[in-house]
């Protein structure tokens, strides 16, 4: 028996489609155009009054598809590695861009606090990897250079760079995709996924909001439920 969506994931689905049909552009962060954020503004406000207990900016994955394939991917150190060889751990995965002027660095810092509080686990029993989203000016170098100002050198977290074609196919297997505005810049994604040992969602995160509390927690209950 299949499993029902969350109402918030079934909303989200549900206007994910409407604005398919009517060419309205859904941004990565699962937002709308102008035109429509009322209404998901007005959803949010009514979903938030009837959960409560529902730790903010955290979901339960609707998307369903393989998000490590076999598609070859460059790490920070310029080493070559096909996303599938991360299966058989869960692996919690952001997108940033080296150049991002804030957003990227306050989740890398999000993330780097979740790496530090699960450190025994980091590598050994579960992978963080961190996708660029401007591959056309991130390589191995630069990806290598912001780790390091970041503080985000443990042993277990990836910084991941591609051709451009198929870094808009992981994204694509994530429901996402990457918007370049008119100045150049790339669209910020807030999106932060814990991934099971076989590549499919398991959680899904608002990575602006979700608390490193609630990333932890989720993540230490995923590796309970695989030791």
């Amino acid at each position: 028996m299949s499993k029902k969506l969350p109402e918030a994931n079934r909303v989200r689905a549900v206007l994910t489609t409407v604005a398919n049909q009517h060419d309205v552009c859904l941004v990565a962060d699962r937002s709308f155009a102008s035109e429509w954020r009322w209404l998901l503004a007005a959803i949010s406000l009514t979903l938030c009054a009837c959960h409560w207990g529902t730790p903010p900016g955290a979901y339960d994955a609707f998307n369903r598809a393989d998000c490590l394939p076999a598609l070859t991917m460059q790490d920070q150190s310029g080493r070559q590695l096909s996303l599938a060889s991360l299966k058989g751990k869960p692996v919690l995965v952001d997108f940033i861009y080296t150049s991002c002027p804030g957003p990227c660095l306050t989740l890398t810092q999000k993330m780097a606090r979740v790496a530090a509080q699960m450190a025994p686990a980091l590598g050994n029993r579960f992978t963080m990897v961190s996708i660029t989203i401007d591959p056309e000016h991130d390589g191995p170098h630069q990806l290598a250079q912001y780790a390091h100002q970041q503080g985000a050198q443990e042993r277990g977290w990836l910084f991941l760079t591609a051709p451009p074609a198929t870094v808009d196919r992981v994204l694509a297997d994530f429901q996402l995709r990457r918007v370049r505005q008119a100045d150049g810049s790339v669209a910020h994604l807030a999106g932060v996924f814990i991934l099971g040992p076989d590549g499919r969602e398991r959680r899904e995160y608002d990575g602006e909001v979700v608390k490193v509390s609630t990333m932890v927690g989720d993540l230490r209950h995923i590796l309970e439920a695989h030791s």
